[in-house]
């Protein structure tokens, strides 16, 4: 019962931090640390990534509309080509990267101190890049009006814009870096605004989080156990709950707020853990 309580905690702190600029896995290499849940070496690991699942589950019921607008236009409407093209650009290098050192990352990477160090200076980043940007609108999308739908502002990434978030997004493999921070302000430094930007890096966790989910679970196969499945299941679930209301709050607070306070807080949390760390806590 106390590990069931510790995956909903672990469920909880995925399903929050997924999509913010705060990384959700260091969030969940150091939580894992605090609570020490009774998991086996492979399940610990498999763990972290497979309750993403729930966190792709919840874009994908956010955008279901769009998504299957998506679907049913997808053969007629070269605007929709263009942006899944786009999307699977910048999904090949974090899956190559990340296929290639999967076993070296969890090896060398996988610790509280890696974490820290990821988040501060990740923090720093982004309140340098806010600086630097400010309120600047789109420089590669000048023929997207603010009331236009989702797809057709996303339409407007180029293919050189989504290899550039794809090879930043790859950053994004050292654990505290942050998927979402990478995605989102590589968009940014590319010339999206916030909005499009945020969005682009929503439907770009669909497939890079899918595949790592799926290639993960298929490689650790052999070291999970049927009684396992309980907590993959329930982690999952809670993550989808919790990063549906996640992704509601990001689109609403960048609608009138910078990312500055992000940057504050990984810069604290950065600090807290390595605190944590000298104390011998985590």
């Amino acid at each position: 019962m106390l590990d069931l309580i510790k995956v909903i905690i672990l469920g909880i702190v995925e399903g929050i931090t997924e999509f913010l600029p705060i990384s959700s896995t260091g969030h969940l290499v150091v939580t894992t640390a605090l609570l020490r849940p009774n998991f086996s070496e492979a399940l610990t690991d498999t763990f972290e990534i497979f309750i993403q699942l729930g966190a792709i589950l919840a874009v994908v019921v956010f955008y279901r509309t769009d998504l299957w607008k998506q679907v049913k236009a997808v053969r007629t409407s070269p605007q929709i080509q263009h942006f899944w093209i786009a999307i699977v650009i910048a999904t090949i290098p974090a899956g190559v990267i990340g296929f290639l050192l999967r076993t070296w990352i969890k090896t060398n990477l996988f610790s509280p101190i890696i974490v820290a160090i990821s988040l501060i200076v990740g923090g720093f980043i982004i309140l340098g890049i806010e600086r630097m940007l400010g309120n600047r609108q789109p420089v590669g999308a000048q023929a997207i009006t603010e009331d236009e739908d989702t797809t057709t502002s996303l339409a407007a990434v180029t293919y050189g814009q989504a290899m550039l978030i794809g090879l930043i997004q790859a950053i994004s493999l050292i654990p505290g870096v942050s998927r979402a921070a990478a995605s989102i302000f590589g968009g940014m430094l590319t010339g999206l605004n916030r909005d499009t930007a945020t969005r682009f890096s929503f439907f770009l966790a669909i497939p890079t989080l899918g595949g790592a989910t799926i290639v993960d679970l298929l490689l650790s196969l052999d070291e999970i156990q049927p009684s396992d499945l309980v907590y993959l299941i329930l982690g999952a679930v809670v993550s989808a709950v919790v990063a549906w209301f996640a992704v509601g709050f990001l689109l609403r607070y960048i609608s009138r707020h910078t990312f500055t306070a992000f940057g504050y807080y990984r810069i604290v949390a950065g600090a807290v853990i390595l605190l944590l760390a000298a104390a011998s806590i985590v």
